[in-house]
């Protein structure tokens, strides 16, 4: 009778299904991890100033678009990573628009090389990084540089703090 009931144990365990991996399932949770991955790793696009200058903080609600830059630090102007004057001559100097810069944005409308550059000469736009202890007569004259070059939309950059809703 022991053997009957061990015979009786072994038949049953051998009847039971063994477990298997869905893969279907698997196969549409990684689909969806990569797509998201995919769409959301684009919208890193984050525009790092200079180390040398100190943008002023505000609550941002757009991301930066892809435009020419102007940055203007203690000691220089620069388009596009060129520099074109120093701040000390454009305070120093009386007229409001500083025609070397104007110059330089010209220049840059002409300079097409890709799809994407030729994007940035057509847009129009400009972003303007400025240390943020530079005074607003400095920039006032950058940006009347800007518009007289043609750029009819100047953005500020600035660095994103929290937003204060409460």
């Amino acid at each position: 009778m022991k053997q009957n009931r061990r015979m009786k144990r072994m038949a049953r365990s051998g009847n039971q299904k063994k477990a298997s991996l869905n893969l279907v399932s698997l196969m549409d949770v990684f689909t969806i991890l990569v797509f998201f991955l995919l769409v959301n790793s684009s919208s890193s696009d984050v525009m790092e100033p200079p180390k040398s200058i100190k943008l002023p903080e505000s609550v941002v609600d757009s991301k930066p678009r892809e435009t020419i830059i102007v940055l203007v630090t203690e000691a220089n102007v620069l388009v596009q990573g060129d520099v074109v004057m120093s701040t000390a001559d454009v305070i120093a100097s009386r007229d409001a628009v500083m025609q070397p810069i104007k110059q330089r944005l010209l220049q840059q409308q002409k300079k097409v090389i890709g799809f994407n550059t030729r994007t940035v000469a057509q847009s129009k736009e400009i972003t303007v990084l400025a240390h943020r202890s530079l005074p607003f007569k400095l920039l006032k004259k950058v940006m009347a540089s800007c518009t007289s070059a043609g750029y009819g939309k100047i953005s500020l950059a600035v660095v994103q703090k929290a937003s204060q809703t409460g």
